[in-house]
């Protein structure tokens, strides 16, 4: 067991019994000191949120134990307990809480096999001033929707949906929790893969609007997120952009989920995509929503235009319908 004096100040608090203040907190666990407090200073910089820090993930477990955060962000090498490990044993003990990776370089394989056991999303170490406040909303957003929504239909055995969008992101959470929803009736998930479904469907019908249907690239995104963003605001009134839809059929059955999203872009050449599982590609530029969806779902499966995926999650056979019950 951790000595408690060796904790960090938040910690401390914790085990002390102090009431915890009201709003999102994030447990960060990292063994650097130095990236521990930098992590902790972004966090607070959100409005709203709270960080509480511990030094590896035996800590974490503890640290769950006495107060249960909304997020956990963890580093991948630590001693005692790393980062995969840490996932895992919060996948099987707390399934309710998602947890962010914070990758470096020369952890990129860890990284992967971390989403691919239950991590929620992953930002890297050296873009987290840029995109840790985006990914904890993302991340908070799709838990709370699994957290509020339990109650299932029994006797639902197939379903189908079809939607016509406009190339407005601000559409898209509805959607998703309404998909999240109709996920969890069919029994086919643990409330972890609720999750990383949300994330993965995001990403998907984000990126038809944002590059099929508005088609502004992620390059953009990377040297000046508010341009990224107010191009896209522009083209949505602009033709031949702004008479674009997004597509999107849904069907599901007690086996698995099937959703075919198309955009009405000019579409890209689909071999020509770099393969996003591959470690060397984790910090590739408009890579990351590509490798959440492969790494979350299935199968993948672009047309030969690449203006239509197909994304497929079959039924978890290791998970019991109850993991999905309220």
């Amino acid at each position: 067991m951790a000595n408690i004096q060796t904790l960090e100040p938040e910690t401390q608090s914790i085990v002390a019994g102090t009431p915890a203040p009201v709003g999102p907190t994030v447990l960060v666990v990292d063994d650097s000191q130095v990236d521990r407090h930098k992590a902790k200073r972004l966090v607070e910089k959100v409005e709203g949120w709270r960080a509480v820090t511990v030094c590896n993930g035996v800590e974490a477990l503890e640290a769950i134990e006495r107060e249960a955060p909304t997020v956990v962000l963890t580093d991948m090498l630590m001693p005692e307990m790393d980062g995969l490990e840490l996932v895992e044993a919060i996948r099987e003990r707390y399934p309710l809480i998602p947890v962010i990776l914070m990758t470096a370089f020369g952890n990129e394989a860890i990284a992967i096999r971390a989403l691919q056991k239950g991590a929620a999303s992953y930002v890297p170490k050296k873009s987290l001033a840029l995109e840790l406040a985006d990914t904890l909303d993302q991340v908070q957003t799709a838990a709370k929707a699994g957290q509020q929504h339990q109650q299932l239909l029994n006797s639902l055995t197939e379903l189908e949906a079809q939607f016509v969008l406009e190339s407005d992101p601000a559409l898209v959470p509805a959607l998703v929790a309404y998909l999240q929803d109709q996920f969890m009736r069919m029994k086919l998930c643990d409330p972890t893969s609720r999750i990383r479904i949300g994330i993965a469907l995001e990403e998907a019908l984000l990126n038809g609007i944002y590059h099929g249907n508005l088609e502004v690239n992620s390059e953009i995104r990377q040297n000046d997120e508010k341009a990224f963003h107010q191009t896209a605001r522009d083209r949505r009134l602009q033709a031949p952009y702004a008479n674009r839809r997004l597509r999107l059929r849904a069907k599901l059955s007690r086996a698995q989920a099937e959703w075919v999203i198309a955009d009405e872009g000019p579409g890209f050449d689909p071999s020509k995509l770099p393969d996003p599982t591959d470690p060397a590609n984790l910090g590739r530029v408009g890579g990351r929503g590509l490798l959440l969806i492969r790494t979350f779902l299935d199968e993948v499966h672009f047309n030969e235009k690449g203006n239509v995926v197909t994304l497929i999650k079959r039924r978890e056979p290791t998970h019991e319908a109850r993991s999905c019950k309220s």
